[in-house]
């Protein structure tokens, strides 16, 4: 019985574990412009100019912004977008 109680929790913990989202997170660095960096926001996300720019801002003052949440799949093509406009970028989970 004990081990079908285990069973039970290791496979609420493996579902929980998958239904929590992924992030995109674009990284500052010292190479890119914050107008390219926004225009990116704009161009590839669709962004409003006012949102890019806030994520742009994020960027430089923060180190850091998240760009976009959902699961790994999508996250890992925006990654790889972002890499094809020379922006450093990286997949991570959201914190629940």
């Amino acid at each position: 019985m004990t081990s079908t109680l285990e069973e039970l929790d290791l496979d609420t913990i493996t579902r929980v574990a998958a239904d929590v989202p992924w992030q995109t997170v674009v990284w500052d660095d010292p190479v890119n412009l914050m107008t390219y960096v926004s225009f990116v926001f704009r161009t590839y996300f669709g962004f409003p100019r006012a949102e890019a720019e806030r994520l742009m801002l994020c960027v430089h003052t923060e180190g850091r912004a998240i760009v976009a949440t959902g699961n790994r799949e999508a996250m890992e093509r925006h990654v790889e977008a972002m890499h094809g406009y020379g922006l450093q970028a990286t997949v991570s989970r959201a914190e629940s």
